[in-house]
């Protein structure tokens, strides 16, 4: 047996002789002795130890076999795959102003109508429910919520049709969180409701100035007085966006929400991401995923730092996972109001990046969305690479104005994973050991 390409080895200071292994692949985290790291790397490591470490994916039979296998673990997985995850636009409307809204260029009135809704309905339950895969919707904008009457339409029809075949049907939002009160979501519940994604951009001093209402009052407290109603009901991630300038103001925001009853078991995770520059613009990331990213040292010491502060206070961090863009999914779509279809909300901007209609289905995008971007040698031998594969495709096209080469984690990587490996080990303490 071999030790994996796809592991990290930090060193234990408190602790001569002893080491911590961290396998990118399988995200599990063991402590080994000088002596067992050594013969692992030798390729002499049996008994016991040696089995618990293959049985956790330190230990593989065949380096070149495991990175084969990560090489085509997307064709795998698309194949064995028997569920739909699907992002619908229901507006590009919002009763918000943010400045920073990366929507801002093709933002406006447009609404999916009922026709399109039908042909929503009709595709996912021809495509999807009848072949026996179950559903879970996004709801998204401009703010989805103003489309509320549509929500409930097409979760209704997805709903019966998925309780017809006997497969899930489920839906999350990615809201603003000023209309999701407590009657809006116990209407939404029985409809599929499962989750939904608010941002709050700090404190509220910050938050009103950065996502004002278009009529220029703060919706700090409304948003506050939503999620302290919605809670108990609904899974909630909570984001917001931070910059070079306020992000350490932003673990006030964490204590006025404890000091208001919403405290960490009522919250499922809390994750913070930048303002990104683009183009003289301002971007944001979507905080409900970690897929945009920057590498300058502020921005890695601002993210460490609110990680901390959100675990310190109780509240739950994504941890890292195996994870990649959304392109590598076959079965992943973003569905726009007018039945265009895209593989990343992002992506919308860009119209050379769709890839189909509802209506005529998906076309080849293989070589628009450089899908094999990242199968060559250096990342296929980077431990990183379960934690990337390629990066964030937005990011590319953002840097070069082209999907043409990969957004490389190793460097924010290297300054961070450690810390946060650290971090969790400090804030959930019970980890195998070996």
């Amino acid at each position: 047996m071999y030790l994996s390409h796809y592991l990290k080895c930090y060193p234990c200071p408190k602790r001569p002789g002893q080491n911590l292994l961290y396998s990118t692949k399988r995200s599990a985290i063991v402590q080994v002795s000088d002596a067992t790291l050594r013969a692992a790397r030798a390729g002499e490591l049996a008994g016991a130890e040696g089995e618990t470490l293959a049985r956790l994916g330190f230990l593989v039979p065949d380096p070149v076999a495991e990175r084969a296998e990560m090489r085509d673990l997307f064709v795998t997985a698309n194949l064995s795959r028997r569920s739909f995850n699907g992002i619908v636009v229901l507006n590009l409307d919002c009763n918000l102003a943010c400045g920073y809204c990366y929507e801002e260029s093709f933002r406006g009135r447009h609404y999916m109508n009922a026709e399109t809704a039908d042909l929503v309905v009709a595709a996912i339950r021809r495509n999807q429910i009848d072949p026996g895969r179950s559903v879970k919707l996004a709801f998204y904008g401009g703010e989805p919520l103003l489309s509320l009457p549509l929500i409930k339409e097409i979760s209704g029809r997805l709903q019966a049709a998925a309780l017809a075949q006997s497969v899930d049907y489920s839906f999350t939002l990615v809201t603003n969180g000023t209309l999701l009160n407590r009657r809006v979501a116990e209407e939404l519940i029985p409809l599929g409701l499962v989750g939904a994604r608010v941002t709050l951009d700090g404190p509220k001093e910050l938050h009103d100035r950065s996502r004002p209402f278009a009529s220029g009052f703060g919706s700090f407290d409304t948003i506050v007085r939503n999620i302290t109603e919605v809670c108990d009901l609904v899974p909630l991630q909570l984001g917001g966006n931070f910059t070079h300038d306020n992000y350490r103001q932003f673990p006030a925001l964490l204590d006025h929400l404890l000091d208001g009853w919403i405290t960490p078991d009522r919250v499922h995770t809390v994750l913070f991401a930048p303002v990104i520059p683009k183009s003289g613009q301002r971007v944001v990331a979507d905080f409900s995923s970690d897929c945009a990213c920057d590498y300058a040292p502020w921005l890695q010491e601002a993210s460490l730092f609110l990680r901390e502060e959100t675990l310190r206070r109780g509240f739950r961090a994504p941890k890292p996972r195996l994870a990649a863009c959304v392109v590598e999914f076959d079965n992943d779509l973003v569905i726009n109001y007018d039945g265009s279809l895209y593989k990343c909300p992002a992506f919308m901007a860009y119209d050379e990046l769709r890839i189909g209609t509802i209506a005529d289905g998906v076309a080849d995008y293989c070589a628009s969305h450089n899908l094999d971007v990242w199968k060559n040698d250096e990342c296929l031998e980077c431990a990183y690479l379960p934690l990337c594969f390629g990066g964030c495709r937005q990011m590319t096209l953002l840097r070069n104005g082209a999907i043409d080469a990969v957004d490389c984690r190793r460097e924010l990587l290297d300054a961070t994973l450690e810390a946060i490996i650290r971090q969790d080990l400090r804030y959930q303490p019970s980890k195998k050991k070996t």
